[in-house]
């Protein structure tokens, strides 16, 4: 017999033969109860995913488990099965707790528990900061639950969210499940100790650091001042596609929204300054494609799982190279296909070398016609002022009026140059 493992470390899931591999599963094979099968048919979710085979069985064990998988893999089915069918052998209330990086996440994952257990009448608690709830709600507290998730664990354990961490598990159960999952995860003893994981197993579907094959990655080079023609061009070039385009900052995201706006293109922002109804409502309008583009801050990069997303475009390079990982995974989900398209300027090379280091393939560029990136300029140009204008005779205004702004969002009034033809494209002029 093997001698006990020391605290903090992890055994690696056995990886099946080839003929297992080959041999399809059902989730009655995984050990899910049939009223839980039952729901997974009714969602469409024909058979388990490569994580959800490696995962489900080991947890129904009761093991503690560390998944690493590729993004739009099934991950959250991955531990919800789990945890449903044990509450099924055992209800209680506050029954698991599941921590994310972002509340759209967290609504997203509540979405799924509640479809998977609408049968047998579960439900989840509005999304929430927890320590609140601790400190302020009186009578609430975790002292009975029996599964903690860390869904993109990796984010939750860095240092951002160490003190709230640290709180929780000081309140909770040492003998309880625990699950952290994650498209990017390193092993960092330390904090696997600190989440207090009891002789957990890894369970790895993917490499380390891996885009699905699916998914189209390019990039395009250019000087930092045509950033904005460019992304125009783009747009019209890929015109009938959905986009989710990233930027580094929140004041970036509402400008380009913004400048976009006024050229006649359906993008809504989304970013860490909003009101939480508002995020809500722009993630909502763009799931029911009644915008196509998406303009966000990595708070929409982890985990958002919108099926119809065809491209995502890198706007701003992000600046740690896992992010990029997490980015471009927004698309080409569950099977499909995708594209990226990545903007690289002068500044921007080193960052660049590093992702394609990291994912270990050089990226191909994205065929553009100069000369007509240039005819665009122009309008561009104008479009720019009036979102500059927009952005500073709004901005003092808006952030008085934000608590009883409702759920328009901020760039719905955006004017200036606007002007489309069918199919969203926006005319291009040679000159005045």
């Amino acid at each position: 017999m093997a001698a006990p493992e020391e605290p903090g470390s992890f055994t690696e899931a056995p990886q099946p033969a080839v003929e297992e591999e080959e041999e399809t599963k059902t989730f009655k094979d995984l050990g899910v109860t049939d009223v839980l099968c039952e729901a997974c048919d009714q969602l469409g979710w024909t058979k388990p995913t490569k994580i959800q085979v490696e995962a489900i069985p080991l947890a129904l064990q009761g093991r503690d488990i560390i998944g690493l998988a590729e993004t739009g893999s099934g991950k959250t089915g991955a531990f919800a099965l789990p945890i449903l069918n044990a509450l099924l052998e055992t209800p209680q209330r506050l029954f698991a707790l599941v921590l994310t990086p972002t509340r759209e996440l967290a609504f997203q994952i509540s979405e799924q528990f509640e479809a998977l257990g609408s049968s047998i009448g579960v439900q989840t608690a509005t999304p929430g900061r927890l320590i609140d709830h601790l400190e302020n709600t009186k009578g609430f507290n975790l002292r009975a639950l029996k599964y903690l998730v860390m869904d993109e664990a990796d984010r939750i354990l860095n240092m951002d969210f160490e003190t709230e961490v640290d709180k929780i598990l000081k309140v909770i159960p040492r003998d309880r499940k625990t699950f952290l999952f994650s498209a990017t995860m390193t092993k960092k003893v330390q904090k696997l100790q600190r989440a207090a994981l009891k002789n957990p197993v890894k369970c790895a579907v993917s490499s380390k650091y891996q885009t699905v094959e699916k998914l189209q990655q390019y990039y395009i080079f250019i000087p930092s001042k045509f950033k904005d023609t460019y992304l125009v061009y783009i747009l019209n070039e890929l015109a009938g596609n959905s986009f989710m385009i990233f930027c580094s900052t929140c004041n970036n995201t509402q400008r380009t929204a913004l400048l976009l706006r006024n050229l006649g293109f359906t993008a809504i922002p989304l970013h860490g300054q909003m009101s939480q109804s508002k995020r809500l409502g722009s993630l909502n309008k763009f799931k029911a494609k009644t915008r196509s583009i998406l303009l966000a801050t990595d708070v929409a990069s982890r985990g958002l799982d919108i099926p119809h997303v065809d491209v995502v475009v890198n706007f701003d390079i992000p600046t740690h190279s896992k992010d990029y990982i997490h980015r471009v995974g927004r698309t080409a989900r569950a099977g499909r296909s995708g594209k990226s398209i990545t903007f690289v300027t002068q500044y921007d090379v080193e960052l660049f070398q590093r992702i394609e280091h990291l994912i270990g393939k050089k990226l191909p560029v994205f065929p553009t016609q100069d000369d007509e990136v240039m005819m665009l300029t122009e309008r561009v140009t104008e479009a720019q002022r009036f979102a500059r204008m927009e952005l500073r005779e709004h901005g003092e205004k808006k952030k008085r009026a934000r608590e009883d702004a409702g759920d328009n969002d901020d760039t719905e009034g955006a004017m200036g140059v606007r002007n489309k033809v069918a199919g969203g494209k926006m005319k291009k002029r040679k000159g005045r």
